[in-house]
């Protein structure tokens, strides 16, 4: 699995860059930063495989924040400014990506990200479940793989499919989300926006509009902020 960082200051790019992301199940998205400084404050906690970075944004540029990084990961700069494609060059970039690109420019420099970067480690193995725990099969491509109901932690709809993300592991497969939500325990997992449902028992803390389990960040929609206030009632 690649983890990866969107920073720009356009929410629409944000859009783009995640849309075709979610076209490839080996990507995982990490967190979006709308200004390098929120980024920074990310890498000196957390870590990533790759980042995908605009140049021209407030506070600190997209080469300055690359510069104050110890040890920055792969790098695909984003940005409808051609003229700073040498400088980004010399600081290693893997690609450079001029707006608006498509889909095929887009997965060309990917994999040249992917064929450099090792993929993060996967977690410990979990403990055998009892053998009463309930389990659901989801098929991805023409495999069927048998899933653990607890060890899910949460789902992402990304158009015509679905994200299951495992501990250290993720499965697409073709459904919606209403769909798959059907077929798992009401009292054990909870929609939280209209692309994402959390397993009640892996959120480790909520802030504001955001959920997190483990290393990774949930939005909450705003008309599914009830859902969130009823869990939080004592």
């Amino acid at each position: 699995m690649i983890r990866y960082l969107i920073i720009d200051d356009e929410f629409m790019a944000h859009e783009i860059i995640k849309s075709y992301c979610d076209m490839l199940p080996s990507l995982q998205l990490m967190k979006n930063c709308y200004d390098a400084l929120e980024a920074f404050e990310y890498l000196k906690e957390k870590s990533v495989d790759l980042i995908f970075l605009d140049l021209n944004m407030p506070k600190l540029k997209g080469f300055e924040f690359l510069r104050v990084l110890a040890h920055p990961p792969k790098v695909i700069v984003t940005t409808a400014y051609a003229e700073y494609a040498i400088e980004g060059y010399e600081l290693d970039i893997v690609d450079y990506l001029l707006k608006p690109f498509s889909f095929e420019r887009f997965l060309k420099a990917v994999n040249k990200a992917i064929e450099h970067t090792p993929p993060s480690p996967a977690m410990p193995p979990l403990a055998s479940p009892p053998p009463n725990e309930k389990r659901i099969f989801l098929q991805s491509n023409k495999k069927h793989t048998q899933v653990i109901v607890s060890h899910i932690q949460y789902i992402e709809a990304a158009g015509n499919y679905c994200k299951i993300f495992i501990q250290g592991e993720m499965i697409m497969t073709r459904s919606k989300i209403s769909d798959l939500l059907s077929t798992l325990p009401d009292a054990d997992f909870l929609q939280v926006h209209k692309s994402f449902a959390v397993a009640i028992k892996h959120i480790q803390s909520i802030e504001g509009n955001r959920i997190y389990i483990g290393e990774h960040t949930i939005p909450i929609g705003k008309y599914y902020k009830a859902n969130i206030n009823k869990l939080l009632r004592p």
